[in-house]
């Protein structure tokens, strides 16, 4: 088989491959033996058809059934040959039988190559987390209005028990409790926000258009999703399609753009996991461990 790649962008790639004649005549000639055996051919019993007239009446099938084995198989094979990683499924055109071989063209996006300046010892700083008098206030506050009760209902055993708690201190307790859990997941969330803030800055790459397209895409309809949920009519959710594709583009962008850094410094580092969906998560606690951390002062 023979390969030759063009390299049209940054990450779009052409390949042109060819499948020799020895290639496809072997593969024809499995196909028709496997179409032989079901063929229900006019004066014959299925499997006792004469190959040759197996391949008068069912050539357009056998091309198809070699095309569908062929192209992906040798497609893969081409890939491993080039060391090429692509990103998106071939778009394959210009297939072709000539001179009993077969050849196509297939194009496609590969995994960008990605420059990083620094990725070890970023500067984060962490806010410190507890929970005021003030934020058990306004809970309190919320908790009430939830219920449709007063501003004038008092804040006490009774409230509490009215919410199944023993007494106030119990509630309040429970209520802290909950809000320095929610605090602490806002830290760790503003200490990530940092590094990806950090790692785009001191990075470069070009990142493949249909990655793109599929974030966008995916929070896209995440958001047409959570407008519905709220109540929103699909009339008007189709109708602002359009401008949530504009104002989520920055963000698509930066979401494809973090993961191929975190995918390099995988790769740099060795980083192994046993499920690609984890790869993100282990690479981001990397970098918080080499870290340099620093306190900051507010609640």
């Amino acid at each position: 088989m023979n390969t030759s790649v063009k390299k049209i962008d940054a990450c779009k790639r052409e390949m042109i491959i060819d499948i020799p004649k020895d290639v496809v005549e072997k593969k024809f000639d499995e196909i028709y033996k496997m179409i032989q055996k079901k063929a229900q051919i006019k004066g014959f019993r299925p499997g006792t058809a004469p190959l040759h007239l197996v391949q008068s009446e069912h050539g357009q099938l056998a091309k198809e059934e070699v095309l569908k084995d062929l192209i992906p198989n040798s497609y893969k094979e081409a890939l491993e040959k080039e060391n090429l990683m692509p990103v998106n499924l071939p778009e394959v055109s210009d297939v072709s039988f000539k001179d009993g071989g077969l050849s196509f063209r297939a194009s496609f996006e590969v995994v960008p190559e990605v420059k990083i300046k620094k990725y070890k010892g970023v500067e984060v700083k962490r806010k410190k987390v507890s929970v005021t008098d003030e934020d058990l206030k306004k809970s309190f506050e919320f908790i009430r209005k939830s219920q449709g009760l007063d501003d004038k209902t008092p804040i006490d055993d009774s409230f509490a028990k009215g919410l199944g708690y023993p007494n106030l201190k119990e509630l309040e307790e429970t209520i802290k409790s909950q809000m320095e859990l929610s605090k602490q997941q806002e830290a760790r969330n503003d200490v990530e926000n940092q590094v990806a803030e950090q790692l785009l800055k001191n990075s470069e790459l070009e990142i493949p258009q249909s990655s793109l397209a599929k974030q966008l895409d995916y929070l896209v309809e995440d958001t047409k999703h959570r407008m519905a949920q709220q109540g929103v009519k699909k009339e008007e959710i189709e109708s602002k399609e359009q401008t949530m594709r504009e104002k989520l583009k920055p963000l698509a962008l930066n979401d494809v753009k973090l993961y191929f850094i975190l995918d390099k410094i995988a790769e740099l580092e060795n980083i192994k996991v046993g499920k690609p969906e984890h790869k993100t998560a282990k690479v981001m606690e990397f970098l918080l461990k080499e870290a340099k951390w620093q306190e900051e002062g507010g609640a």
